[in-house]
């Protein structure tokens, strides 16, 4: 491992902190495949009295020939329906992260990123070389596929396209959402900035918080 690599294993072991905490209501991301996010968004909005999604996103990554694509949702809701939903995303594949009240009122500057690994892993690598300060607080990885569209497929013939695409799809693509935290104004500048240039889709979760 390098040692960017050891220091992200380090931050992850700190970060084991459990949001477990006693609330009734708890906010959730939710990332994944576009058939798992369509899965959890049926259920929430079948369960609206319950848990409301504050917003959705797909996300198209466009990297040399190969186009990878994801969603993910942001619910906030009854503690046990966001758990239930959690469970779900989790037996399909998807990465989740379940965001207490105690996060929003105790950490600052908190803010979400939703990328590949690999992209996570470089940013890291990045922030830490400008010499910026956060915290990881909650991360979580997807162990199922991630669409992904092969750009030369349109100059294949239609057969040859069918079977290498499924190759693609089911290709070690792990997908990371993580929340974090920071304490200065100039880190969070310098985080957002890196983050855009590794295409990381990364917002203030309190920003969120108060629109909604």
């Amino acid at each position: 491992m390098t040692g960017t690599e050891d220091k992200i294993q380090v931050l992850r072991q700190a970060a084991k902190v459990s949001n477990e905490q006693s609330s009734d209501k708890l906010w959730c991301v939710i990332a994944g495949n576009v058939e798992l996010v369509n899965n959890i968004a049926y259920e929430a909005i079948a369960s609206k009295d319950r848990v409301k999604i504050i917003f959705r996103e797909h996300i198209v990554l466009k990297e040399s020939l190969v186009h990878k694509k994801f969603d993910f949702v942001m619910l906030y809701g009854d503690s046990s329906k966001i758990r239930e939903l959690s469970y779900i995303c989790k037996e399909k594949g998807g990465a989740y992260i379940q965001i207490a009240p105690y996060y929003v009122s105790d950490e600052p500057n908190l803010m979400l990123l939703v990328a590949p690994d690999d992209a996570i892993k470089k940013f890291v690598g990045d922030v830490e070389r400008v010499r910026s300060q956060f915290s990881i607080l909650l991360e979580d990885q997807t162990t199922g596929f991630i669409e992904t569209d092969l750009k030369v497929k349109m100059w294949l013939p239609k057969f040859v396209a069918n079977l290498i695409t499924p190759l693609f799809n089911m290709s070690e693509v792990v997908l990371s959402t993580v929340l974090i935290s920071t304490e200065k104004g100039i880190d969070v500048k310098n985080i957002r900035k890196i983050a855009k240039s590794h295409k990381i889709f990364v917002l203030n979760f309190k920003d969120i918080i108060m629109e909604n």
